[in-house]
Order: structure tokens, then C-alpha cells, then sequence
């Protein structure tokens, strides 16, 4: 085997959750073959540099050392390629901190909703007797 497409790749090597998602982020230009814009369907062979957008800008940057199209055992996934991303620095940690504070405090918190039998979603084909008849009890 010589090439594998990108999002097979990404996928197989657990940087992507699912298939799908690997492809997303190419289309959304979330990752980079050799400092260009890759699209989901663009063959990947060992060598080539991978740089990947991750949330809240991060970036992470990896080089392909094998090549494999099937699923595979985690550990064995990371034998695929070299993580060369860059330790983050002090001042970026401590932003990261600060952002899951912000989060946690700015979370709406999830309240449980109460409503009235009436008031529900029906999921009867017919509407409820009281739906029906406002002035039944």
C-alpha cells in the first residue's frame, strides 16, 4: 500500500473520532498536507506533514510514519505518526485554565422543566381529553 486517503487515515489513526468528522474538518480547512489546504479525498503517504486545527486555536502537528486503511488497536494507532506539536507554553496554560473557568461559571445550569400534564407533548395520533376540552378536570 502506497497512499490511503486523508480522512480513512485520520480516522484509523484516532486523531478524529469518526470518518465523518475527519472529513468535516477538511472541508472546513481544519487540516493541512505539507502547508496546503487538504480535501477529504486527497491520497496521504509516509513523510507527508499533517497540521491540524484543534479548538480554541490550538494546533497540532503530525508527521505520517505508516500507512493503514482498516481499524486497528489504539496503541498500534499511534504507531502511525509522529506527534511533533510543540509543548504548550506557560502563559497558554494558564489561558486554557482561565477558559474552563470562564465556561463552567457562564454554563447555563440544566434545570429539570415542569409542566403541566396538559402542557406536555402529546405523542398520542388523537389529542387529550384535556386539550380537547379546556374545561375538563
Amino acid at each position: 500500500m502506497t497512499s490511503v486517503r486523508l480522512d480513512v487515515w485520520l480516522d484509523v489513526s484516532c486523531l478524529f473520532r469518526t470518518r465523518s468528522e475527519a472529513q468535516r474538518a477538511c472541508r472546513n480547512g481544519k487540516v493541512d498536507v505539507n502547508g496546503t489546504t487538504a480535501k477529504p479525498h486527497r491520497e496521504l503517504r509516509p513523510g507527508d506533514r499533517l497540521t491540524i486545527g484543534r479548538p480554541l486555536g490550538r494546533t497540532q502537528i503530525v508527521v505520517v510514519k505508516g500507512l493503514a486503511d482498516k481499524s486497528i488497536a489504539r496503541a498500534e494507532a499511534r504507531q502511525l505518526y509522529d506527534d511533533e506539536t510543540p509543548a504548550p507554553t506557560p502563559e497558554a496554560l494558564a489561558m486554557r485554565r482561565l477558559e474552563r473557568v470562564f465556561h463552567a461559571t457562564m454554563a447555563p445550569k440544566a434545570t429539570r422543566m415542569r409542566t403541566a400534564p396538559a402542557m406536555r407533548m402529546n405523542t398520542r395520533r388523537t389529542p387529550s381529553r384535556e386539550i380537547r376540552n379546556p374545561c375538563w378536570r
